[in-house]
């Protein structure tokens, strides 16, 4: 507890649960804990990066190496750790891709941020220096970074590529990168100042197992994997009338539970009857539309079925609401709540085929730009992270489209953004200069992180990197696969720089609000590890968040 001294008797002004860390103690608990995060993350980081087996509490498994979904599927209840977590989220929001590079980077940041604390550099002054080298740092990106063509197709084929390389889709990344540039492509449309919009809501992904990854395809319009609800519906609808529900076509229920005596069998009968022809009038109500097909996101009775058949009409129940929103821009058609009020003015239009080898309907409106990318997989694990790599990939050539800047990866630009800071930090004066100097050591944590993942010396891979690029090779990045210091770009190792400067941006902000704080108060316990409080807390800190200073009952 938290303990006030008046007329030289303490005064207690926190309860007896609380707890508190002051001063050197919670930087080095919040130090520790980042870094911890950012060391979880590390070894995905690159073509040659490892995976992460997840299991959750209920016994699924995921397994990937992307760093957003690892931190997000780990159990983490530590508000530090929570803070470096929002890190890869930012990221993952804001560019789509370099969530690991972000958390990294925040953690090489804390880290160095320790050894100046430790040689009594206030962390106001860290802060400061921090953010001036932050604003250069991406001044520098802009600098070095290249403008590109949206229609230069080879180019966007290797950031999508780039992106993958490493997230399950190393065999087939050159089909899948050709998919992706013809996806963004088919959903890019011109502004009203004639650039060049991506959008991926007319986009959607479908994944499908049994099948190899080379055998995904990107097709025009929806992709519904459903089958009609009875047999004798038609499977085809060729210039359709298409109407969406997302009510269900069955007997209305009440609100209250309701109990009913029959005394004759007539009357049983009548409540049937009743029934029978709630739903016949919910099918006339279909046919009054002029409707040819039925998309319905709940479900239809068997005996509506049965009617929707006799009048020719092809139905679809529990399409997912995902597939409703999407089908409602292919068709051009409005969402349907109460069939009493649904008319001809709802109705969409467009083709509607089966692809009875795969049991899937393919859908496809008279103007719609909406595109379907079909991901095929050995495996659930195998096409989940499939998927993952793909969304990765689409948002980072959606990004290079519209912003039309692209940077050598291999870690080529950190170390010119590092070599440009240290010359930068020969004009800045004050402590300010050592945290520019140590930000400028934490960016060449990416290229020694590569090189580490991909089985090769990390210092010998710097000192190589640092020497091409104090000749002015400014684009000399590590080729992991041939182990050798090249230009990256010219290798098709290419990422967007808007990436790189959210990463930036993002890692700075988190490692700054982690300096700031030199007090942490708890009305309970701060520890995650609940079970082995004597071994000291998460990261390590000292005797347990409980033992810190000689109890938390002791500091003053």
């Amino acid at each position: 507890m938290s303990q006030r001294m008046q007329q030289g008797q303490p005064m207690i002004v926190m309860s007896e649960d609380s707890q508190r860390v002051k001063d050197r103690d919670a930087q080095d608990y919040n130090i520790d804990a980042a870094r911890a995060v950012a060391e979880s993350v590390r070894s995905t980081l690159g073509p040659k990066g490892m995976d992460k087996m997840l299991v959750d509490s209920m016994g699924d498994v995921t397994i990937t190496n992307d760093g957003v979904t690892i931190l997000q599927e780990m159990d983490i209840d530590n508000p530090t750790a929570e803070m470096i977590i929002e890190v890869a989220e930012t990221q993952e929001d804001e560019a789509g891709d370099g969530t690991t590079t972000a958390v990294a980077t925040a953690g090489e940041l804390l880290k160095n941020a320790e050894d100046l604390l430790e040689q009594d550099i206030h962390p106001t002054a860290i802060i400061k220096g921090f953010h001036l080298a932050s604003e250069q740092a991406r001044k520098e990106v802009d600098d070095i970074a290249e403008d590109v063509d949206a229609s230069d197709e080879e180019l966007l084929r290797s950031v999508a590529e780039t992106s993958m390389t490493g997230k399950g889709a190393e065999l087939n990344k050159e089909h899948l990168s050709q998919l992706i540039v013809d996806a963004v492509r088919q959903v890019t449309v011109e502004n009203e100042v004639d650039e060049s919009v991506v959008d991926l809501e007319f986009l959607n992904i479908e994944t499908q197992t049994g099948r190899s990854a080379g055998e995904s395809e990107l097709l025009e319009g929806a992709v519904i994997d459903k089958d009609p609800v009875h047999d004798n519906m038609p499977s085809d609808a060729e210039d359709a009338d298409v109407l969406l529900l997302d009510s269900a076509v069955e007997v209305e229920e009440t609100d209250v539970d309701t109990e009913v005596n029959v005394t004759d069998p007539s009357q049983l009968q009548q409540f049937l009857d009743r029934e029978e022809d709630q739903l016949k009038e919910k099918v006339q109500q279909i046919v009054d539309t002029g409707a040819d097909v039925v998309f319905c996101q709940k479900g239809i009775d068997d005996l509506a079925q049965h009617y929707l058949a006799k009048e020719g009409i092809l139905a679809v129940r529990r399409a997912k609401k995902s597939d409703i929103e999407f089908l409602k821009e292919v068709v051009g058609a409005n969402v349907v709540s109460d069939l009493s009020s649904a008319s001809a003015d709802d109705l969409g239009h467009g083709d509607v085929t089966r692809d009875d080898a795969d049991d899937l309907f393919y859908v496809t409106g008279d103007d719609s730009h909406g595109a379907t990318l079909l991901l095929r997989g050995s495996t659930d694990h195998v096409v989940d992270e499939l998927e993952r790599g793909v969304n990765d990939a689409l948002d980072v050539v959606a990004q290079t489209v519209s912003d039309g800047r692209v940077v050598a990866g291999g870690g080529a630009i950190e170390v010119e953004v590092a070599r440009r800071l240290r010359d930068f930090a020969d004009g800045v004066s004050g402590r300010e200069q050592l945290a520019v100097e140590a930000y400028a050591d934490s960016l060449e944590l990416v290229p020694r992180v590569l090189a580490g993942n991909a089985g090769l010396d990390s210092i010998d891979t710097l000192v190589d990197l640092r020497a091409a690029h104090e000749d002015g090779e400014q684009r000399a990045g590590l080729n992991v696969f041939s182990s050798e210091v090249e230009d990256t770009l010219d290798a098709g190792v290419v990422e967007p720089a808007h990436a790189k400067e959210q990463a930036l941006s993002s890692a700075t902000e988190a490692a700054n609000l982690v300096l700031k704080i030199d007090d942490i108060i708890s009305a309970g316990e701060l520890s995650t590890d609940k079970g082995d409080d004597e071994a000291g807390g998460p990261g390590g800190a000292p005797g347990g968040m409980g033992g810190m200073g000689g109890g938390m009952g002791g500091m003053m």
